[in-house]
């Protein structure tokens, strides 16, 4: 699988692991502290060739991403769901955790900012859902997340995140359609 965009990750881990998976050009960012420097490369490099913004499920991977998105707006991204990246032993999450084959499946999602647009999901619909309220919200979320492939996010973020990637109200339901037959598996 080649890859014609660049993929920001954090670190040389993540670089050797992704180079596992697939054909591409990497940016380390070498840590969640961007420079401006490392900003400047971004933005040009996503001018000339498109930008995957490729950073590991947690805190700080998420403190980057969204760096970037205010430096680099119209960058794409791809996430990993936090049980892809589990690391064997010691460690925190992490892309270099990934099998390729979970690799690939993110590169597969991509998302576009669409800062924008219209929003077509509602604070309602989330409401109707018990995705921002309710005893089970959080781990609905959670699935809801990981099923959109968006990366995990709370109750305030889901709105925006949903919006920002311009998930339709046809991929919102099928998610949820999906999300309550694991439920009602569970049960």
């Amino acid at each position: 699988m080649k890859i014609q965009e660049v993929i920001v990750v954090e670190g040389r881990d993540d670089t050797k692991r992704i180079n596992l998976a697939v054909n591409a050009d990497t940016l380390e960012t070498q840590g969640s502290a961007i420079s401006d420097e490392v900003l400047e490369q971004i933005d040009e490099l996503n001018e000339i060739r498109g930008v995957i913004v490729f950073t590991d499920p947690d805190f700080s991977g998420e403190k980057i991403r969204k760096t970037i998105q205010a430096a680099v707006p119209g960058v794409k991204h791809a996430f990993l769901n936090k049980k892809d990246a589990v690391p064997n032993g010691k460690g925190s999450l992490g892309v270099e955790h990934a099998t390729p084959a979970a690799i690939r499946a993110a590169l597969s999602h991509l998302y576009t900012e669409a800062p924008e647009a219209e929003p077509l999901i509602t604070q309602a619909d989330l409401l109707a859902a018990n995705l921002i309220s309710g005893p089970h919200a959080r781990q609905r979320r959670e699935r809801l997340c990981e099923d959109l492939r968006i990366g995990y996010v709370n109750g305030k973020q889901l709105y925006k995140r949903l919006n920002l990637f311009q998930v339709t109200p046809a991929e919102f339901k099928e998610a949820l359609l999906r999300l309550q037959e694991t439920e009602e598996k569970n049960d």
